[in-house]
């Protein structure tokens, strides 16, 4: 079981596992042993409320595939069992991040003090520069 929030709890049959060869740089002990984890989730068919499956669709992430699919892959450790367990908290900070709604922002208007400061400032820096010129008479 895979608690996401105190709501949405997932079965451990819904994700995928694949264990793969991690790339990079390495010795003869990376050539034999695949520690890197690769979390397979498949949005469509999973038990997430409609509404998080909508939202994880619209989302622009690279780990989420046009065809529905979350794929994330961690290479992180030299562990097998630690880069599952990194992919695994990814995945689940994901699925929380669309959970939160963000507030709605205000438009606010620049204070009449912060307006003449700003305009003081520039003012000031272009008599700066208008002394550094030549004049010619």
């Amino acid at each position: 079981m895979i608690k996401i929030s105190n709501r949405v709890i997932l079965q451990d049959s819904e994700i995928e596992w694949q264990f793969i060869r991690a790339s990079g740089a390495g010795g003869q002990h990376i050539n034999k042993v695949s520690t890197a984890a690769q979390l397979i989730f498949n949005i469509h068919t999973s038990s997430l409320p409609e509404e998080y499956q909508q939202k994880l669709l619209v989302l622009r992430d690279h780990r989420i595939t046009q065809s529905g699919k979350i794929i994330i892959k961690c290479q992180q450790s030299r562990s097998q069992d630690s880069n599952r367990q990194t992919a695994l908290e990814q995945f689940i900070a994901l699925v929380q991040s669309v959970m939160h709604t963000q507030k709605k922002r205000i438009a606010t208007k620049a204070s009449r003090n912060s307006q003449r400061k700003r305009m003081d400032s520039k003012t000031q820096r272009g008599q700066v520069k208008q002394l550094r010129q030549k004049k010619f008479d």
